[in-house]
């Protein structure tokens, strides 16, 4: 087992990568770099394999499916993601592995948002979209996470070991902050700066595509970690819109003695029994939750032990 290990993922970052390892080696010497390849078609790999780090690669296409492939390879007390695309200094490096390794972080944050990113980015629908997937996270799931979509973390060996890889895009850093938070795991953030990428070097995120996929990804999350307060704001605007279609008929009916709207009433009851079955599915995804939410404290301790014998070897 490595104590840290530095995993860059990389598509096409022929122009930066060199600087980014370089500039990893000087801020962590004792870490291993790998670097990730993702069906580069630049020099990425052998510029990467050049300057020191260990290469290797992802041949399905995807950020997400990379990350996946790097935490199932690589064993280590720390993990320090970063991007291989240099807007990301590494000197603020050792101190989220500090973070990990003496102060218990699961997931040490790198937030880029309360310094530098809103000038140095130049493209203000990103700036609008990280504002409303950070809104829209720590208001759904009780949080206060700085920066949900940055590309620098650091993570300890349990959050690794533990966290199912499900996204295949961008949305994996979605999905990675809902996971730690629902779980109750420790995350700390860490102000870091923000450079915009240099000339030359394109990004490989689609602001409205990738934007909608990370929505879809926060919404398809609350329901599967929060069932009961997703089907309940079903329950609720379905038992409104019962509640709509019904009175006026009642109204109707107590003035003049007779139902007037038959075919209304008939779609209002129907309404009304869909709110209860949304709200009794909620109450039963919720408990089913709570069990996944046991037995994933039984696998953290599960590999505790297995990462102390492995320590220990």
């Amino acid at each position: 087992m490595d104590q840290i290990a530095i995993l860059i993922p990389c598509y096409n970052e022929s122009k930066t990568i060199q600087k980014v390892v370089e500039d990893s080696k000087r801020a962590l010497p004792e870490a291993k770099i790998y670097v990730y390849d993702n069906n580069s078609s630049d020099e990425t790999a052998q510029i990467a394999e050049s300057a020191g780090a260990i290469v290797r690669h992802e041949y399905q296409q995807g950020k997400g499916n990379v990350i996946r492939r790097m935490f199932r390879e690589i064993d280590a007390e720390c993990y320090v993601m970063i991007d291989g695309d240099d807007t990301y200094p590494m000197e603020s490096a050792p101190a989220m592995v500090d973070k990990v390794l003496h102060y218990n972080a699961d997931m040490v944050v790198g937030d880029r948002l309360s310094s530098t990113y809103f000038t140095e980015n130049k493209r203000p629908f990103h700036n609008f979209g990280n504002t409303v997937v950070r809104s829209s996270i720590n208001n759904l799931f009780k949080c206060d996470v700085k920066d949900i979509m940055t590309g620098m973390r650091a993570f300890s060996y349990n959050f690794v070991k533990s966290f199912p890889v499900l996204s295949e895009g961008f949305e994996i850093e979605t999905e990675m902050t809902i996971h730690a938070v629902d779980h109750n795991m420790q995350i700390e953030n860490e102000i870091i700066e923000y450079r915009d990428r240099p000339e030359g070097s394109v990004s490989k995120l689609s602001t409205y595509s990738d934007g909608i996929k990370v929505l879809g990804t926060i919404g398809r999350l609350y329901k599967n970690y929060k069932p009961f307060g997703f089907f309940g704001i079903i329950a609720l605007a379905l038992v409104a819109i019962a509640a709509i279609l019904f009175f006026p008929i009642f109204g109707a009916y107590l003035q003049t003695g007779e139902v007037l709207r038959f075919p209304t009433l008939i779609v209002s009851g129907f309404v009304a029994m869909a709110s209860m079955i949304s709200f009794f599915t909620g109450l039963m995804l919720s408990n089913s939750a709570k069990d996944s939410r046991r037995q994933f404290e039984i696998t953290l301790n599960q590999l505790e032990y297995q990462k102390k014998n492995e320590k220990n070897l």
